[in-house]
Parts: structure tokens; C-alpha cells; sequence
């Protein structure tokens, strides 16, 4: 077994499913004592249920005063926190003559307010322990234009600069952060967005699978993001701080 996080605490947003409950589980497999955090209490409960010595916390990253009782409760429960991941995100497929500002609100939300949230309260409490890491997840398309996903893309182009900005002014007290941008992985976001994109880009039935063999090989897997989310949080990383982690077969590499 992995030990490179052990005697870490680290808190997971958004780990009730998908990527948060991959990198979870990872964490946990390489020693850390790991909150799993989700606005579903009841899944939250059930992943952290399975990985020893983890603790659940239900937590709405939209709201200031629920995710500054995340990191209180985190210290006060586990001792101290170490390493960060704010990976809560949610995505509604609408073209942008279609979106109004409560949709607009709906995703940038969660997807941007809250890793600014998790940042800002968690980073102190990081400093108090000695240092530690702040990964966040940004996206490919925060690098490109995508149909359908204006307000999803936007809010994580604001996620790579947001880490930047954070990785420059919390480096003289230890804390490093960084980003990784997966393509398209195989998640039920992106299996309940794929009707969407066939219809919106003229593909048949099956279609959308087919452009993402054409562009990045295959879908990732979650534990691929893990992976790449515990090199961040690990001192493999040490002299990383502010760097971007693409994870998309290729996808951004070429025009064709």
C-alpha cells in the first residue's frame, strides 16, 4: 500500500460519486485520513463508510458558511488539514441564447464560487498545520470553446487563473497549488450530457462517442484524475505550485 499521504488530512468536495469519490478512495489507499464531503449527506456517508478512517461531512460549496464548517469540522475532527481538493462541480447543457442568469448562476456557482470558497477557508487552516497542497479540477475546456458548456467552460477558466493567483500568493507560507484539466471522462456528467451534444452537433444516436474516439482515443477514468490529483497533493510535486496537469489523450494537442 501507498503510503505518500500518510498522517495527511485531506477534504474532498463533491466526493459522494464521480471523480470526488475516485480521488478519495486514492487518498485514502496512500495513507490519508480523508473527509468525504458532499451536499448528499447519504453518499458522502456511504464512501467514506468504505475507506478506513475516513469521515463524512455534507457540505453545500455555494454556501460560505457551510464550507467554513467543513474545514472547522475537519480540524476539530481529524486534528488538522492538510491537503485540499475542492472537486465539487455540476454541468447543464444549454446553448447560450438559451441560458438566463439563473442558469448561468446555477453552474458558475458551484463550479467557481465554490473552489474560490474551499480555497479561502481551507488555506489557513493549511498554513496552521505547517503547509500542505490545494488541488483543484479545472477542465480541458477551459482552453477551448465547447457548445453547450459556455457557462461550465467559463467557470473553469476562472478555476486555472483562480489557482495561479493562489499558488503565488501562498507560497511563502508552504501551501502549493495546482490544477488538473481532464478531457472527457467516464462519469454519469458526462454520460447524462451526451444526448445534448448529439443534438446540438448533428450526431446520431451513439455519435458523441464516436467524436470522442476521433479526438482524445478513448474517455479517461477516474482513477486516471486520481492519480494525477495525488501526485499534486504529495511531495512528488514538491516544486509544483501554480502548474497545469492535462489529462485528455491528446485532445488539446492537435487541430485534427
Amino acid at each position: 500500500m501507498s503510503t505518500e499521504l500518510e498522517g495527511r488530512v485531506a477534504v474532498v468536495t463533491g466526493a459522494g460519486k464521480g471523480l470526488g469519490r475516485a480521488i478519495a478512495t486514492r487518498f485514502a489507499a496512500a495513507g490519508a485520513t480523508v473527509v468525504v464531503s458532499d451536499l448528499d449527506a447519504d453518499a458522502a456517508g456511504a464512501v467514506a463508510e468504505g475507506l478506513p478512517g475516513a469521515v463524512a461531512i455534507a457540505c453545500d460549496v455555494r454556501s460560505e458558511e457551510q464550507v467554513a464548517a467543513l474545514v472547522e469540522r475537519t480540524v476539530e475532527q481529524c486534528g488538522a488539514l492538510h491537503v485540499m481538493v475542492p472537486n465539487a462541480g455540476v454541468g447543464a447543457p444549454l446553448p447560450l441564447v438559451q441560458m438566463d442568469l439563473a442558469a448561468w448562476r446555477d453552474v458558475v456557482s458551484v463550479n467557481l464560487d465554490g473552489v474560490f470558497l474551499s480555497l479561502r477557508h481551507a488555506a489557513p487552516a493549511i498554513i496552521a498545520a505547517g503547509g500542505g497542497s490545494i488541488v483543484t479540477i479545472g477542465s480541458i475546456t477551459a482552453h477551448a470553446g465547447s457548445p453547450l458548456i459556455g457557462h461550465y467552460a467559463a467557470a473553469k477558466a476562472g478555476v486555472v487563473n483562480l489557482t495561479k493567483t493562489a499558488a503565488v500568493e501562498l507560497r511563502p507560507y508552504g501551501v502549493r497549488v495546482n490544477t488538473v484539466l481532464p478531457g472527457f471522462i467516464d462519469t454519469d456528467l458526462v454520460t447524462a450530457a451526451r444526448p445534448g451534444f448529439e443534438a446540438a452537433l448533428g450526431l446520431p444516436s451513439g455519435g458523441f462517442d464516436e467524436l470522442i474516439a476521433q479526438k482524445q482515443g478513448r474517455y479517461g477514468r477516474p482513477d486516471e484524475v486520481a492519480e494525477a490529483a495525488l501526485f499534486f497533493a504529495s511531495e512528488r510535486s514538491s516544486w509544483c505550485t501554480g502548474s497545469e496537469l492535462v489529462l485528455d489523450g491528446g485532445m488539446d494537442a492537435g487541430l485534427l
